[in-house]
């Protein structure tokens, strides 16, 4: 009888991040130490690079390799800039901005209460990749959140300078 193979391996969700970078070793104890991931697994590659590997935050993996730019593949430092950002939810969104800040990555928004129901920052981390962090406060109907929106963005606009 032949094993029936699942279409998404154990441990894994429908959608997994695959990060480049530039350091890819160095980017693996980074982000142990600012988002407290834990590596399941690595492949060594040519030249001391890292071919492939595994890392675990909260109940979500997400893939990492170094860049290899003699086959098309850059992180975002040789890119020079990105336009995604990972998002993750923590317990306490405060306190997980400021160790990874500790840990090196840059601050790119505050942490604040977003008119949305979550407490939210954005972070860049040394390898050139974006962050969110957030933690849930509150649940909210779609016109609620337009509604505080509106809110919101009246009061940026008359602070705002003519």
């Amino acid at each position: 009888m032949t094993q029936q193979v699942r279409p998404i391996p154990e441990g894994f969700h429908t959608i997994t991040p695959h990060l480049v970078c530039s350091g890819a070793a160095d980017a693996l104890t980074f982000y142990t130490k600012a988002f407290g991931a834990v590596e399941t697994s690595r492949m060594p590659g040519p030249g001391g690079k890292i071919m492939h590997a595994q890392m675990r935050i909260g109940d979500s993996l997400f893939m990492l390799a170094d860049d290899f730019p003699d086959y098309g593949c850059v992180g975002p430092l040789a890119l020079k800039n990105t336009p995604v950002y990972i998002h993750l939810y923590v317990e306490d969104v405060d306190t997980a901005f400021a160790r990874a800040v500790e840990a090196g990555a840059k601050p790119i928004m505050p942490v604040a209460d977003m008119f949305w129901g979550d407490r939210y920052g954005q972070l860049e981390d040394p390898f050139g990749h974006r962050w969110s962090i957030a933690t849930h406060k509150r649940d909210m109907t779609p016109e609620q959140m337009r509604e505080e929106m509106a809110k919101s963005m009246d009061q940026t606009c008359a602070g705002a300078q003519p």
